[in-house]
């Protein structure tokens, strides 16, 4: 059986090397154009894992990657963020763009400022691929802007303000990233009502066919039956509803407890079990801190 080979990128170095770049300016942050990029073939279907933040602007692009189960098409100009030891596959029909910007970061060039920490909380960089930020042509000149920013860094001597230098850069970068994002929820509105009404059938459907039994259901549950990231899904929810996915997915059993115990002489445990609690006392504790009412309470108001 053939096995899918795997190619680990520890450093910055070997980035370079595998790209036939020359030696890095820095050990622990590059950018690279993609006019640079030389002609790779790929054999065989490969898996790439890197160890560092990376960040692409790709104009020209006739390829496809996967990440995780979905396919992207890198036909236009956009941007996608990638933390470290995410995996994805090429395969042998893969191309690079031939026009843009990767800017690959480790983390280590991040210790001792707080972005190392910040960085973090930015939840593109747990998005798929195909969940990726597509730029109007201006929001696309500031991004390159910045860029050329750093390129004219990276060709400075190194000395005691260059690091300061390129994390200014580098927050400046994310920040308009945040914002890009944020805009492309809300003018995605539409996309994203189709979006919550998927995820409220899913619901629906879960329940509707006693799935419950198997468990509670999971924002995972739900971000993988509409192929995308758990972190992509609840931030485009709660820009649209203010909750996110795990926020709605109490607010929908909440509302099936309720009908129960209005409706029906099912116990607290039984009611508890149909919606996929493993214990009664997990359901109760749930129903109080969302309704400041025992489920017991709840009922006796009906009856």
């Amino acid at each position: 059986m053939e096995t899918t080979p795997t190619v680990h990128i520890h450093s910055i170095t070997q980035l370079h090397q595998l790209l036939e770049q020359p030696k890095p300016r820095h050990p622990l942050v590059s950018l690279i154009r993609f006019e640079d990029f030389p002609a790779i073939k790929i054999e065989q279907r490969t898996r790439l894992i890197s160890d560092c933040y990376q960040i692409t602007l790709k104009k020209q692009c006739p390829c496809k990657i996967q990440y995780g189960q979905s396919l992207f098409d890198f036909d236009e100009g956009v941007m996608a963020c990638f933390a470290p030891k995410q995996i994805n596959f090429i395969d042998q029909d893969f191309a690079f763009a031939t026009a843009g910007w990767q800017l690959s970061i480790h983390p280590d060039f991040l210790r001792n400022y707080p972005l190392g920490s910040k960085i973090k909380n930015y939840g593109f960089f747990d998005y798929s691929v195909n969940e990726a930020l597509i730029l109007s042509e201006e929001e696309q000149r500031r991004i390159e802007i910045i860029f050329l920013q750093m390129l004219e860094e990276s060709l400075l001597p190194i000395d005691q303000f260059s690091q300061d230098a390129w994390i200014a850069h580098l927050e400046l970068l994310l920040t308009y990233c945040n914002r890009y994002y944020n805009r492309q929820f809300i003018t995605r509105k539409a996309v994203s009502s189709e979006l919550l009404d998927k995820v409220q059938k899913l619901l629906d459907e879960y329940f509707a066919s006693q799935e419950s039994n198997k468990g509670l259901p999971t924002a995972q549950y739900l971000a993988e039956s509409l192929h995308l990231s758990s972190k992509y899904l609840s931030d485009c929810l709660k820009q649209l509803t203010g909750s996110t996915t795990q926020q709605l997915i109490h607010e929908r059993l909440i509302e099936q407890a309720k009908e129960k115990l209005s409706t029906t002489s099912l116990s607290v445990g039984e009611i508890a079990y149909q919606l996929g609690f493993e214990y009664p006392q997990s359901f109760s504790k749930l129903f109080k801190a969302k309704t400041n009412q025992t489920p017991l309470e709840f009922r006796a108001f009906y009856n």
